[in-house]
């Protein structure tokens, strides 16, 4: 909008009025829409909210810039800490595709691992450039690649979480330091990103060290050792040139004097936090975050006590979670996860247990791993990287807003029922939500209007250049132009009032790809 406006004489005092009521209603509008770049809005869609960025804490709660209390709800994205330098899965998937399931799946952050050595290599590997949008990443550095996704992920909606993961490629060290790298060499990497991504409102924060572990020490003065020190020390120097990131700071594994607990996972323990809490300059920037895991990770000694999973909430609590209930600082899970989501197994038992506690006290998380290839845990995408494990979705939807549930298994394989019966209380909502250059996903909304239950529906759309790569919530039959699509056995009844979510994503075959000839009817069989 310009900043000046030249005056103009204008005879006729009528016109006059008018002009100065349009101008004045103008400034009122863009008044509303148009934010300063510190305070940048983001339509967080998953979170059915507009935040405004950046972020800050009060107490344990994390502040969006108009005070409303934001729930960071995440998965971990990795493969750039790895020496492909990249995202992993873009071997069978177009990048942006895989950045619009995330968001449909009702996540709305993406912790992001690196590797020092990685983001100061020039090459990639590992990706298919003849998929979709995929080809943007040829002959792209690391870094340019990581622009890319940031950038991406913000025409989402999504957050970006940065997380140091590994100092070179092969394993995640004990300390901020080795494997050939100094202390400076990380500090250095993280005042690169800070400046690079100043301006990259959904980039929301430095998770400054993965997993410390081994040697790593906290509150003990020793230099070489003591994590919290080290902390402050990456923390204040990110602050000093980019004031509106979270640092996000990590436990220890052991040595932490007068801990109570014997057992942590590396990075998990934050029992030093009440006698030797981090010090950071600006001190509603900070957020403290434990790992967790299961007995699919390492079968630690108190997933066999007899009290167990009884014994498990006293441990989060003397571990980490006492720093939010005594409201201290936000607490941010960044890594749980693991394969088995059952109520029967321990691990199973043990992430049912887990999700319950991150709801009851609504604490922030990071899923791990979207990716299905993380060894011990799996992901929630499954190994062909298109479809996702339905059981650890459904888990995992206690904890997301709105969140659609995919149907991975049996699907509902009635043939195409005649139609006998045409509603009108089945009203359809079509949303485009996300278009790039070489694909699109969309979402449909089927609500039941009327005042009576239906038990079988159908749905149809006709799209011409354009091929469908993955679907979710229903059964896609293509007939020529038409699609046919008929809902798993869970979503055949809708209830008045109520709505079933099925959507798709496709690649672009031509300029005419648009969505016609929507409709969806209840049915009846032929007699």
């Amino acid at each position: 909008m310009p900043s000046t406006f030249r005056k103009k004489q204008i005879k006729i005092k009528h016109l006059e009025r008018l002009f100065l009521f349009f101008v004045a209603a103008m400034v009122l509008i863009l008044g509303v829409v148009i934010k300063l770049p510190v305070n940048r809005q983001l339509d967080v869609a998953s979170a059915a909210m507009t935040m405004q960025l950046p972020l800050s804490t009060q107490g344990a709660k994390i502040l969006d810039a108009e005070g409303k209390t934001v729930v960071l709800k995440g998965v971990n994205w990795f493969g750039m800490e790895t020496e492909l330098h990249a995202p992993h899965g873009l071997w069978k998937r177009d990048y942006q595709e895989m950045l619009a399931q995330i968001k449909k799946l009702g996540y709305n952050l993406i912790r992001l691992p690196y590797s020092v050595a990685g983001l100061r290599s020039l090459n990639i590997s590992g990706v298919d450039f003849s998929i979709g949008s995929n080809s943007e990443l040829q002959g792209k550095t690391p870094l340019e690649v990581m622009d890319l996704v940031i950038q991406a992920a913000e025409r989402q909606g999504l957050l970006i979480l940065l997380d140091s993961h590994r100092l070179n490629d092969q394993r995640i060290p004990e300390l901020w330091y080795g494997d050939g790298f100094t202390e400076a060499d990380w500090i250095d990497t993280w005042k690169m990103l800070a400046q690079r991504y100043k301006n990259q409102a959904n980039v929301i924060g430095a998770d400054v060290k993965n997993e410390p572990h081994g040697r790593a020490s906290w509150g003990t003065n020793d230099l070489a050792t003591d994590w919290r020190l080290a902390a402050e020390r990456a923390g204040n120097a990110i602050l000093s040139i980019n004031p509106n990131w979270l640092i996000v700071v990590e436990g220890v594994e052991n040595n932490v004097p007068g801990q109570k607990l014997k057992h942590h996972w590396q990075g998990g323990n934050l029992e030093g936090v009440k006698r030797y809490p981090v010090r950071l300059s600006r001190r509603n920037k900070l957020v403290y975050s434990p790992h967790e895991y299961g007995p699919g990770v390492f079968n630690q000694p108190y997933f066999s006590e007899s009290n167990f999973p009884r014994n498990l909430s006293d441990r989060w609590q003397i571990g980490f979670n006492y720093i939010s209930t005594q409201k201290i600082a936000p607490i941010l899970i960044g890594e749980f996860g693991g394969r088995q989501v059952d109520t029967i197994s321990p691990e199973g038992i043990w992430q049912n247990e887990f999700v319950k506690y991150i709801k009851k006290h609504n604490l922030s998380f990071a899923y791990w791993s979207w990716n299905p290839n993380s060894a011990d845990t799996g992901g929630i995408l499954l190994d062909d990287w298109q479809s996702y494990d339905l059981p650890k979705q459904q888990l995992l939807s206690q904890l997301l807003v709105s969140a659609p549930v995919q149907q991975v298994e049996k699907p509902h394989n009635s043939p195409v029922l005649p139609i006998s019966e045409v509603t009108t209380q089945l009203k359809v909502t079509t949303d485009m939500y996300s278009n790039w250059e070489t694909g699109f996903c969309v979402s449909f909304k089927i609500m039941n209007s009327g005042n009576t239950k239906i038990s079988n529906w159908q749905f149809k759309f006709n799209l011409n250049e354009a091929k469908i790569s993955n679907s979710w919530n229903a059964n896609f039959q293509q007939q020529k132009t038409q699609y046919i699509v008929t809902p798993f056995d869970w979503g055949l009844v809708i209830e008045p009032n109520q709505s079933r979510d099925i959507g798709f994503c496709a690649n672009k075959l031509g300029a005419d790809y648009q969505i016609r000839n929507v409709s969806a009817v209840s049915l009846k069989s032929g007699n």
